[in-house]
């Protein structure tokens, strides 16, 4: 497995600075950072470069973790705002490229956090479909993949299961769009995590792992660990594996993830380094 972290597990404010994060996940023994895409429009060449360059040196791979604005919600009512979200997703796409990043994820069909001011799902649907179908070509066109993720109810209306997932992508047709599984969301909305990964099968482009709290993987006893590793392995799974563990309370990142007390036992910045590199040890674990 490629096994990865969010930028954000070491910090508490979205601004980062990805080079010294790059170093530092290499450290740990991971070979993807995940970052934010939408900090990828606010990049000259040049520093996209130099984190391409320093990701390559270090042989990391980035993917693109996307939660879009409400300016830019492309399941909006508002024709205007649709119009700059599929804008905006595109723009991103383009400088992915610039990254030799292959891969966009995140609840790219509407806004988030969500605010549930409109949930009249069937409606958010249509409208999302109708502009990833323009979204998902110019993805193709660069060789990029586009992995939604499914939510749980409490942050999204449209994607809630897999089932709802697939007969979304179906609606969109696009190859190049397919889905994103994440073990917390789905630890709330599956009935059985190990079926829902078998019943996505090839769809899956990219999964999140976490405790069920969002403590790191394998500092749990809730999460079927052993399980999803096997349905990892029944649907050929080959893509990355991306830790999102939120445990620091306070700022930017605790706010708008909800974490309401210190999760990280107290940690400094290298027992926060520590507790990563084990996690990734016990990823690497469920392999064997």
């Amino acid at each position: 497995m490629r096994i990865g972290t969010h930028f954000a597990y070491w910090g508490r404010t979205w601004t980062v600075d990805y080079i010294a994060l790059a170093k530092r996940a290499k450290a740990c023994g991971l070979d993807v950072l995940e970052v934010g895409a939408d900090h990828l429009l606010n990049m000259t060449d040049a520093q996209l470069e130099e984190l391409r360059v320093t990701a390559k040196d270090l042989g990391l791979e980035i993917s693109a973790n996307l939660g879009p604005p409400k300016d830019k919600d492309i399941s909006s009512a508002d024709p205007a705002v649709r119009a700059a979200g599929v804008e905006f997703l595109c723009g991103i796409l383009n400088q992915m490229v610039k990254l030799d990043c292959k891969i966009l994820i995140g609840a790219c069909y509407n806004h988030w956090p969500y605010d549930f001011v409109d949930i009249d799902k069937e409606a958010l649907w249509a409208r999302a479909v109708e502009c990833l179908k323009i979204v998902g070509d110019e993805a193709e066109r660069l060789g990029i993949t586009i992995a939604l993720e499914i939510l749980n109810r409490f942050e999204s209306c449209i994607l809630n299961t897999v089932e709802e997932g697939l007969k979304f992508c179906a609606d969109i047709g696009k190859p190049a769009v397919k889905l994103l599984l994440d073990t917390f969301h789905m630890n709330i909305e599956e009935d059985n995590i190990g079926d829902a990964f078998r019943l996505a099968g090839d769809m899956v482009a990219h999964v999140h792992v976490g405790e069920a709290n969002r403590k790191l993987p394998g500092t749990g006893r809730n999460m079927p660990w052993a399980e999803i590793g096997q349905a990892l392995k029944d649907i050929n799974y080959k893509g990355m594996v991306v830790m999102e563990p939120f445990l620091l309370y306070g700022g930017e990142v605790g706010d708008a993830i909800k974490v309401w007390r210190d999760l990280s036992g107290g940690a400094d910045d290298a027992k926060m380094d520590e507790m990563m590199t084990e996690s990734v040890k016990f990823l690497r674990s469920l392999e064997a």
